[in-house]
């Protein structure tokens, strides 16, 4: 690539990796704020697991994992070969 076509491109927000930083440095800050709140916060609960201080973000955390593993395991029933269509 010239040194021409270098400067022609756009360079977006995330292209700098300092900016991605903060980004993350952000979401993660939130996230603590998040759970922080969930001892401060009164909720209005009407299951009695909801009273585990922070158990929204851990069944989110387990539900993500979850959601993985298992399209791990689909993968392996629904994946044809590489060459599939190719016959």
């Amino acid at each position: 690539m010239s040194s021409e076509n270098k400067k022609d491109e756009k360079i977006y927000f995330f292209d700098k990796p300092e900016n991605v930083k903060r980004v993350l440095y952000v979401f993660y800050t939130l996230c603590v704020i998040l759970v922080l709140a969930d001892f401060v916060i009164h909720r209005h609960v009407y299951l009695v697991w909801e009273n585990i201080p922070a158990f929204y973000a851990i069944y989110g955390f387990v539900a993500c994992v979850a959601l993985v593993v298992v399209a791990k395991l689909i993968r392996k029933v629904v994946m044809r070969k590489e060459d599939y269509y190719n016959d």
